[in-house]
């Protein structure tokens, strides 16, 4: 993060977020007048009652705002609107700090981002999802996410004992993995210490096995939408003696083409890569149950054919779109697919909850990769130029959010969708 950071507002909470920040040795300060530059700014609204409230802060806001440097980082962290449980002015009073968050993205220039963290009622703002989002959006690993906010709906999760190595002694596998944003993840995930599996078609062998050694990591080829690519999984990794804590569904295909000339084998391979491949899988895994013996025990979930292949409260993220969120023209047959993934993620996170487990998707906008460098040169151009931060986005920075969401403290993220495309201006 960059310094000083400015914490404004006057409660508890924020006294709490102010500790946390010190932990890290941050340079906080509580008043910002005296600062020719500022880095990074925490705005604290978790006590909103009545619109009016929101007046102070924002204005404080406001005067810090030229003066912070490039790149800087501003992150509100207020409480969710809960659907009419609260009462009619202190559900206005939550749902406005999101319109100020979204403007405010927009806003912002020279690098700098803004956005937010809503914690769930009852959630303390040192719970480590909290903290793990803060430290997460205050830092350069969420450069190309702006105008977004996450929730944090439980006190679930961990802090790491090194934030430098979050994934340490954790077991992960990547979906086509092979190369690009696959590949970004599995190298994100190995620097944050996580051992990988790479799994990917037998046609990108070459690539598969060279980032293996590359990472030490362990190959398998596998075509996802095999009637059985479950079952092999599972099989495969009670062979290798391999216990997965984090999977991250990244394989995925487009077959573009208007509606109105799709055909059948255009439709069904997309809806079967990037959608009902990931529902399969994910059943196999959860039939074969957590290792009995494994980190943290499980809850004996393991079939009659083996042990169980998930560790206790592993992680899923799968790689969605902002076509699935907006829209695409020439792509309902992947904009359905990716829509697809985003609403099965609060549904698969319901069913893990059972296990301590999560589920989140990441849904990348432009991202700059060889299969984005084969659209034409004004598209790309203009694709470039239809986010906040006017500029596409880096493979690692989808792989940042992916490590995030499969890290120990983001135990309390359940179902969400973490936008990573520099605030694109359609959709949310």
């Amino acid at each position: 993060m960059l310094d000083p950071v400015v914490v404004l507002g006057a409660t508890a909470g924020a006294d709490q977020v102010a500790e946390t920040l010190l932990g890290w040795d941050a340079d906080v300060r509580r008043r910002a007048e005296d600062l020719d530059a500022i880095g990074s700014v925490v705005v604290v609204l978790d006590e909103l009652s009545a619109p009016g409230d929101l007046s102070e802060p924002s204005l404080a806001l406001a005067s810090t705002l030229r003066r912070l440097r490039p790149g800087g980082r501003i992150v509100t962290i207020s409480r969710p609107a809960t659907g009419g449980d609260q009462d009619g002015a202190t559900e206005a009073a939550r749902g406005a700090v999101e319109g100020l968050v979204r403007s405010l993205g927009h806003e912002v220039r020279r690098g700098a981002t803004a956005n937010g963290i809503l914690a769930a009622d009852g959630v303390p703002l040192d719970a480590p999802g909290v903290v793990g989002a803060l430290r997460f959006l205050l830092s350069a690993r969420s450069a190309f996410i702006d105008g977004q906010l996450l929730t944090v709906a439980s006190v679930d999760g961990a802090l790491p004992e090194d934030w430098e190595r979050p994934l340490a002694d954790r077991t992960a596998l990547v979906t086509g993995a092979a190369r690009g944003i696959g590949a970004a993840i599995a190298r994100t995930l190995a620097a944050d210490g996580a051992r990988v599996v790479l799994l990917d078609v037998p046609a990108a062998g070459t690539d598969l096995a060279r980032l293996a050694n590359e990472l030490r990591a362990v190959p398998l080829q596998l075509d996802v939408t095999a009637p059985d690519a479950g079952e092999r999984l599972v099989a495969f990794c009670r062979e290798q003696g391999l216990v997965l804590d984090i999977v991250v569904h990244n394989a995925g295909i487009t077959r573009d083409k208007l509606l109105a000339n799709m055909t059948g084998d255009r439709w069904d391979p997309v809806m079967a890569v990037n959608l009902s491949s990931q529902i399969a899988i994910d059943d196999a895994l959860l039939a074969a149950g957590q290792d009995v013996g494994g980190d943290g025990g499980g809850d004996g979930g393991a079939d009659s054919d083996g042990g169980g292949v998930l560790g206790s409260a592993p992680r899923f993220v799968s790689l969605a779109s902002t076509s699935g969120i907006a829209g695409n023209r020439g792509q309902t047959n992947y904009a359905a697919s990716k829509a697809g993934v985003i609403t099965f993620m609060p549904a698969l996170a319901r069913r893990l909850e059972g296990v301590g487990g999560t589920a989140n998707a990441v849904a990348p906008g432009f991202i700059e990769t060889e299969m984005t460098a084969r659209i034409p040169a004004l598209r790309r151009e203009v694709a470039r130029r239809v986010n906040s931060l006017q500029q596409g986005g880096r493979p690692e920075d989808v792989a940042e959010a992916v490590a995030f969401l499969a890290s120990p403290p983001a135990g309390g993220v359940r179902g969400e969708t973490l936008r990573v495309c520099g605030q694109n201006l359609v959709g949310r």
